[in-house]
């Protein structure tokens, strides 16, 4: 059931700020979907939607993402006015791994936008951005953690891909779950305006030991094969491609990042 007062207490018990507008549903298609129609409203900042089940939950590339009860489903209104928006991704990688490591799992970070508990997904992060004449004008930062259904209770094609916080211990209270990643999120928003390159640092310390290991990334049609390097201080992908040639690649052009063979 939707818990606005749980959120609002755990927040309050973290000294954390609450959110500037906050909605919390029993089912939504999806929360940023929602939230994009709020932001185009006019919607504050840190607007915060929330919904207990998704009935059209997606990642990249529109692919769904299934979201039954006992999940965090949450998205987040952003108005940045610094240049640097694009580690924002990496920003809120790493403002789950930190709520998930509260919970008890030892997260990693896989590039653009997957958290994983081994080599299983715990998460996923999805940034959509309007634009406007001088820049973003806003960003539906969408965020979806398995918390309260262990993998085993997923169907069956997709347990052994995926991971829960219910894995490693006692379920906790989606609430909780809510309260730290919006705190910390908040702690990586604002190491993002001040410094990419810390938020970039960070991010590359939590990532899974991926560098310099051959990978094959698939950009829209193209499927490029290489050897991972490193990301650059704006967040994009340094891939070493056919010879001494280096290609760097956005996380707009990338459908999926895997270990080749």
């Amino acid at each position: 059931m939707p818990d606005p007062d749980g959120l609002a207490r755990a927040l309050a018990a973290r000294g954390a700020g609450a959110p500037a507008r906050l909605e919390w549903h029993l089912s939504l298609v999806s929360t940023s979907d929602r939230l994009k129609e709020l932001a185009r409203e006019g919607a504050p900042e840190w607007t915060v939607v929330l919904a207990d089940v998704q009935t059209g939950g997606r990642g990249r590339a529109g692919r769904g993402w299934s979201s039954p009860a006992g999940g965090l489903y949450l998205s987040v209104l952003l108005r940045p006015r610094f240049a640097h928006a694009g580690v924002l991704p990496l920003a809120a990688g790493l403002a789950v791994a930190d709520a998930a490591a509260e919970h008890g799992a030892d997260a990693l970070l896989k590039w653009p936008n997957d958290v994983l508990l081994g080599e299983r997904k715990l998460a996923g992060v999805l940034a959509e951005a309007a634009s406007a004449a001088a820049g973003i004008d806003w960003i539906a930062l969408g965020v979806g953690v398995n918390v309260g259904v262990p993998s085993r209770a997923f169907p069956a094609e997709l347990r052994d891909s995926v991971a829960s916080l219910a894995d490693v211990g006692p379920a906790p209270q989606v609430a909780s779950v809510a309260a730290a990643l919006l705190d910390r999120l908040r702690v990586w928003y604002d190491a993002a305006a001040s410094s990419r390159a810390a938020v970039v640092a960070a991010w590359r310390r939590r990532a899974v030991a991926w560098w310099g290991e051959p990978v094959e990334i698939r950009t829209g049609g193209e499927t490029l094969r290489g050897r991972l390097l490193d990301v650059d201080d704006e967040g994009a992908l340094l891939v070493a491609a056919g010879g001494r040639q280096t290609r760097r690649v956005l996380s707009a052009e990338v459908v999926r990042l895997r270990r080749a063979g």
